[in-house]
């Protein structure tokens, strides 16, 4: 590859990094971490191959790794003009996505909770206490990571 992302002590570092915290804090392989860094810190898009000959994976591992990526918000897959293989890039708006990632997860989890305390309604009163604080808990989250989404956004 002629850019220098893992040949630097930094840029090996930081892949290193990568896949243990990140893969560890996400609940990802580190194999997620490691192609995260890669997208991370190159200049270009990158192939299948390329990122399998950046982390030593096999391609049925780079393409589960990258839909991964993709589903969390931060990785995005297209096919450059002229060409027929689709690459990987690491999205521009990366945290916006990452954050939209935690809010539909959110959304998901309160839509549960509500969906429960209404199945829930013949309980006992302590269950149906239990399930009107986890629907208004994902209540108020999903109102904050919104808000939060919305800052980030409108930073310069």
């Amino acid at each position: 590859m002629a850019d220098t992302r893992t040949a630097s002590p930094a840029g090996h570092a930081v892949t290193e990094d990568f896949a243990t915290v990140m893969g560890q804090t996400m609940g990802w392989p580190p194999l997620a971490g490691r192609t995260a860094a890669a997208l991370l810190l190159s200049a270009q898009p990158m192939t299948t191959n390329q990122l399998q000959a950046e982390t030593g994976a096999s391609g049925g591992s780079i393409s589960e790794i990258t839909r991964l990526l993709i589903s969390n918000g931060v990785v995005r897959r297209f096919k450059q003009p002229g060409t027929r293989h689709f690459v990987y890039e690491w999205r521009a708006d990366a945290w916006a996505g990452c954050l939209e990632h935690q809010l539909q997860q959110t959304v998901e989890l309160r839509d549960l909770a509500h969906r429960t305390q209404a199945l829930g309604a013949t309980l006992p009163e302590t269950q149906q206490a239990r399930l009107r604080a986890m629907a208004g808990y994902y209540d108020f989250i999903v109102v904050q990571l919104t808000a939060v989404l919305d800052d980030y956004r409108s930073r310069p």
